[in-house]
Formats: C-alpha cells, structure tokens, sequence
C-alpha cells in the first residue's frame, strides 16, 4: 500500500529545523509582496481598483480551492471563521480595493511612507489584542527600519508639479489599518486552522467581498494588454496564493508584532527589483533608505546568543524525567 498523499512530504519537511522552515516562509513572502509592487504598476494602468482586486483574488482563490482538495483539507473549525471572515474583509478585500485606489491618486513614494505604518499598528493592536510583548529590541528596529521607509518615500516622491490627493493619503492609511487589523484577526484563527485553511477560506471571503466589481473587470478584460492580465494572475497566483500561505505559516509560529517587523524589508527588495527589471536606477538617497530598511530587520530580528547573560542567572533546572 502506497502511504496517504503527503505523508513523504511531511516526513520529509519534519527533517527540517523549524526555524529553517519559518525563515524560508518569511523570505517567500517579503520577496512576493514586493514584486507584487512592480506589477501592480503594469496591471493598474489598465484595471480599475476594484476590478484588478477581484481579478487578483479569483486567481488566488482557484490555486488555494485546488490545493485544498488535493491535500483533503476540509472546511475550517468554527473557531476559526470569525478570524477568517475578519482577515477576508479587511485585509483580503478592503487593503487591496485601497492601495489599488490610493496608489491611483498619490505618487508611490507617499504611497509606500502611508503603508509602511502598518507594521507598526500591527504591533501595537498585537499588544492590546493579544498580549504580545514589545521588547526594546523590537520597537528599536522597527524605528530604524519605519525612518528607513520614510527616506525610501522621499526619496521616490515625484518632484515639482505633484500634488497629493487627501482621499489618497487617506485611502493609504485606511490600508494601512486593514493590514494590521487583518493579521492580528488572522493570529488566533491558525491556532485551530492550517495555514492552507486559513488562507484559502479568507481569501474566498475577500472574493465574495470584492463581486461588485465584477461589472467592472468583465468590461476591462477585453480592452486590457495581454502584460497587464499576466501581471493580474501573476499578482493573484504568487503573491496572494503562495505569499499569504507562507505568511500564515510563519504566523503561526511566531509572534504578530515580530512578523510584521519583517515586512520593512519590502521598500529594500522593491528599490532592487525596481533596478533589475525596470532600469530604474535608485538615488543614493533611495538606497540608504533601503539599507536601513534591512538594518532595521536584522535589529528586531537579532537575538542574544545562547548564554549570553541576560540577568541573574538561576541553578541549572534537573530535568523531571531524569533517572540517574
């Protein structure tokens, strides 16, 4: 008898450290979402907000209902759904109708400064919410990384003859608000549902959210370019499916607050993909931004090393099930 589906891959991903596993999921996301930003560029010239929202989430939904039948994962545990319908509405669907919109009406230099705030309420709902701790540490590099942000948006602000739409800065933090409130409603959710689970349900959700639109994309299908429709699939196949699952994965291994430090790594890899594949060679401005961008991670991400002293150090604890 051959061993159920996805036994050898469990088996298999069970020699991995967990931590090697949670830092490559975390890796997969913040290099996702940032090349979500490049495409976001190409899908946006031709698909209104809401339009290229549903699209993105119709192709996330497909790959994650796909993936769900072929692992048998039902339908998530009632404790969940709350969470899940939660994370679908304001983050699934209200954060990605916003940034479309907002990013219509500011430049994308303000644009990413607005949402760059999220991590940082992130954070603080995380505490009040869920009781999770903000050490030193982690503000400290959140700070560097969040001054990073800022210089990153400065830097890629338009100059003289711009102006900033007040229903686009506002349209920004309302983004920026869904994002936090979305992965502090997802945490509890993936202590009774898989990553899969989770993720796919709340992305179904966003779906259903999104329907009014759908007038809007079956007008624009047709008159769109074929890069801007890849760009949208692209957009909902890997950034959305892939990222959002490996986002949920290593949200259930970790603190909200921590994650979202992470995330300040996006501004960095979009100036370097933005290099890369568009030729747009960033000021050095826009690179120290970048490079304090990642400074900041590492900050929060840094931990003392085994046996540093952290203070009064206690007797050596005799294990309870020691017999000799």
């Amino acid at each position: 008898m051959f061993p159920p589906y996805g036994e050898g891959m469990k088996s298999r991903l069970s020699l991995i450290p967990p931590g090697v596993l949670t830092a490559g999921a975390i890796s997969v996301t913040v290099f996702a979402w940032a090349s979500a930003f490049v495409s976001i560029r190409s899908a946006g010239a031709a698909y209104s907000p809401g339009a290229l929202a549903l699209g993105r989430l119709l192709a996330a939904s497909v790959v994650l209902v796909v993936l769900l039948l072929i692992r048998r994962e039902g339908l998530p545990p009632r404790e969940a759904r709350r969470g899940i319908v939660v994370s679908g509405l304001v983050w699934f669907g209200g954060y990605m109708v916003a940034l479309n919109w907002g990013e219509r009406l500011v430049d994308a230099g303000t644009a990413a400064l607005l949402v760059n705030i999220g991590p940082i309420l992130m954070a603080l709902l995380a505490a009040r919410l869920l009781g999770e701790a903000l050490p030193p540490r982690l503000l400290a590099g959140m700070g560097v990384s969040f001054v990073g942000a800022v210089v990153v948006g400065l830097s890629m602000s338009s100059g003289e003859g711009s102006s900033t739409s007040v229903l686009g800065v506002v349209l920004c933090l309302l983004a920026a608000v869904a994002y936090a409130s979305g992965v502090v409603a997802q945490k509890p959710a993936l202590s009774f549902g898989t990553p899969l689970q989770i993720t796919a349900f709340s992305c179904l959700t966003g779906t259903a959210a999104c329907l009014p639109f759908a007038g809007q994309l079956v007008a624009e299908l047709p008159t769109a370019p074929l890069s801007a429709t890849l760009n949208m699939v692209y957009l909902g196949v890997v950034p959305t499916a892939l990222a959002f699952t490996t986002w949920s994965y290593a949200l259930s291994r970790m603190p909200a607050s921590k994650l979202g430090a992470t995330t300040y790594a996006v501004p960095a890899i979009v100036v370097g993909l933005s290099w890369l594949f568009l030729g747009e060679i960033p000021a050095w401005l826009t690179l120290l931004g970048g490079v304090l961008c990642l400074a900041g991670v590492a900050v929060s991400r840094h931990r003392p090393k085994a046996g540093a002293p952290d203070g009064p150090r206690s007797a050596p604890r005799r294990p309870e099930n020691a017999d000799t």
